[in-house]
């Protein structure tokens, strides 16, 4: 008899991956410019740490809130006390004006219609839960971010088949991409229940072009029990040209309130982790017109709840319009600026980055410092900068690329200061690359650390093929 279930003592989590080492090797030696100057830098944790000073001094100027109080009087009791797993009211209707000003109010949601979860991650669970059944399959454009193996595979059983993306077209989703992996998954006997895509994607940095949309809207409405789930985490980070279109402007656009056959199929994630940089405060939602995915999750999301503390402290920051239109412009103004930092630095070690308009990260292509066009060669790479360089970034098989050499890096967790060091660590580093080049050194470089266990290289099939065929 076993002591623990299998699903306690399965391997199945994905924390073996490179994208989450990554952060092991951080945390075991981390920089501090005082206490460790030539500790990691951890360049791989997509984080808004630019706007800080903005929301620090909003509670500055609203000490009742923080305190709270309601006109001077506590209502700590009453925030204490029991709440229902449908969230108050108010911080529901400050969260769909809030996603609205993000859309430039071209759209507008039904509090009705939005369940309030504990984060991202859990309403993407939990959408799983409610569309899908365990071994059924969603398709997913690469690169994608590498925490979707755990959080909509782990404890749901669906499967995640790719929609293999390609640099040719700076990774852009195409029809064909698209019938190949839904024939992919058919090979394979999976059931597909959707796709589920980030827009602003995460790891490229961009947002989905309207061509892009349509196909994806298209081709859920060609094949009748599929369902298409939009993760907008950062669809307030864009700070260039194009700007930002929701799904939902889409259908607005293309559908009448009539058409419920693809309304109640088209499903909308967010969080206020990205955009107000508060991902300890665990806000997420689902926001759907199917009235049974909403029932559902909601009931679902008592396993998760945001605190009624949060929820009110939150619901007065975002009623108070003129704060969030400030704090949107003058964010993004300052992640478009640190962007053009990173770009530059890299620039001047003659790396490039994929053009990019929203997140907090660039996509950035290492190609040319690949030994040889293999993820093997990538991983070496990789282990040279996270253990030599001593930058935590994280590599493109990580996120599923097809193509070896691409990089996550992040670049909005860390002061000014620390970013011209990393630039200044790696143009170090590219220099030695190069000179040893030329001395026509190709033995391979033997550093003092210790070797990474257990390496997982997730592959789908057509991976395993392409690789099968390239090793005969």
């Amino acid at each position: 008899m076993r002591l623990l279930s299998t699903k306690a003592t399965c391997n199945s989590h994905g924390q073996d991956s490179s994208y989450f080492l990554g952060w092991q090797e951080y945390e075991k030696n981390p920089y501090d410019e005082i206490l460790n100057p030539k500790g990691i830098i951890q360049m791989g944790l997509a984080e808004n740490q630019l706007s800080f000073d903005l929301l620090e001094s909003w509670l500055a100027k609203n000490p009742d809130v923080s305190g709270f109080k309601r006109d001077g009087k506590s209502i700590f009791r009453e925030l204490a006390l029991f709440q229902d797993y449908h969230g108050l009211s108010s911080f529901k209707e400050a969260m769909v004006d809030f996603m609205a000003e993000i859309r430039g109010n071209r759209v507008t949601f039904d509090p009705d219609h939005m369940v309030l979860t504990a984060g991202s991650t859990s309403a993407n669970e939990t959408l799983m839960f409610c569309l899908a059944e365990k071994g059924d399959a969603f398709l997913l454009p690469t690169p994608y971010y590498p925490g979707f193996d755990r959080d909509l595979k782990w404890r749901t059983g669906v499967e995640i088949v790719p929609i293999h993306c390609s640099s040719d077209n700076n990774f852009q989703i195409t029809e064909s991409a698209l019938e190949q992996a839904y024939e992919e998954a058919q090979n394979l006997n999976l059931n597909v229940k959707g796709i589920l895509v980030t827009n602003p994607s995460n790891p490229l940095g961009t947002t989905l072009s309207l061509e892009e949309l349509n196909l994806l809207v298209d081709f859920i409405s060609g094949h009748k029990n599929m369902h298409l789930i939009s993760d907008e985490i950062y669809s307030g980070t864009v700070f260039n040209s194009p700007g930002f279109v929701s799904v939902m402007e889409v259908l607005n656009n293309r559908f009448s309130d009539a058409d419920e056959a693809i309304w109640d199929r088209v499903h909308v994630v967010y969080s206020l982790s990205k955009d107000l940089g508060l991902p300890g405060f665990r806000v997420g939602c689902i926001y759907s017109e199917n009235d049974t995915v909403v029932a559902a999750a909601t009931k679902m999301s008592s396993f998760g709840l945001v605190s009624s503390q949060t929820q009110y402290l939150l619901s007065a920051m975002l009623e108070d319009k003129k704060f969030t239109r400030k704090y949107l412009v003058e964010n993004q103004k300052r992640l478009r600026r640190r962007q053009k930092m990173l770009v530059s630095g890299l620039e001047k070690s003659g790396i490039k980055c994929l053009e990019s308009n929203a997140g907090l990260f660039c996509w950035v292509d290492m190609r040319h410092l690949l030994k040889s066009n293999t993820f093997e060669a990538e991983m070496d790479l990789w282990k040279r900068i996270v253990y030599d360089v001593k930058l935590n970034i994280s590599p493109g098989s990580s996120c599923h690329c097809s193509e070896p050499g691409w990089f996550r890096v992040c670049f909005a967790n860390m002061s000014e200061q620390t970013l011209k060091l990393a630039m200044k660590r790696l143009k170090s580093f590219v220099a030695e690359l190069s000179s040893s080049s030329d001395n026509g050194d190709n033995k391979a470089h033997q550093s003092k650390r210790k070797s990474l266990t257990k390496w997982v290289f997730r592959l789908s099939s057509r991976d395993h093929r392409q690789r099968d065929q390239e090793e005969r």
